[in-house]
C-alpha cells in the first residue's frame, strides 16, 4: 500500500485516521490562540493582522472574531478522538474559514481600503479551508 493510501481510513471505520484528527487539533490550538490574541492583546493582533490603526469599530469586531475563534476552537479541542464530534468540528471550521476568506477576497476587489491586510489575509483563510477539507476528507 502506498504512503498515500495508509492514513485513509474506511467508510464507519472506530478511530479517525491520526494525522487528520491531529490537523484538526494543531488548527483548533491555533484557533484558540490566535482568537485569544484577539480577544486580550486586540490591538496588536490586529497590527499583526495587517491592521494598521484600527478603529472602535474594528477593535470592536476583532473582540468578537476573538471570541468565536475560541469557542470554535474549544469545540474542536473537547471532540478528542471522537470521529463524528471531530467530523463537525472540522466542517464548522472550514466553513467558517470559507467566510473569512470570502470576506477578505470581497474587501481586496471591492478596495475597501485594506488591500494589503486582504491580501495577507485571504491566503491565510483558504489554507485553513483546505486543511479543513483534507482533514474531512480522512476522519
Amino acid at each position: 500500500m502506498s504512503d498515500a493510501h495508509q492514513h485513509q481510513q474506511p467508510a464507519g471505520a472506530a478511530e479517525p485516521d491520526e494525522l487528520a484528527r491531529a490537523m484538526v487539533l494543531a488548527v483548533a490550538a491555533g484557533r484558540v490562540a490566535i482568537g485569544a490574541g484577539a480577544f486580550f492583546a486586540t490591538r496588536k493582533a490586529l497590527a499583526l493582522l495587517g491592521f494598521e490603526q484600527p478603529g472602535g469599530a474594528a477593535v470592536a469586531l476583532a473582540r468578537l472574531a476573538g471570541g468565536r475563534d475560541i469557542a470554535l476552537g474549544l469545540h474542536a479541542l473537547r471532540a478528542g478522538s471522537d470521529p463524528e464530534r471531530l467530523r463537525e468540528a472540522a466542517t464548522i471550521g472550514a466553513f467558517v474559514d470559507g467566510g473569512d476568506a470570502i470576506a477578505f477576497a470581497a474587501a481586496l476587489v471591492s478596495r475597501d481600503g485594506i488591500d494589503r491586510t486582504a491580501a495577507m489575509n485571504v491566503p491565510i483563510a483558504g489554507s485553513a479551508v483546505v486543511a479543513g477539507i483534507w482533514a474531512l476528507r480522512r476522519l
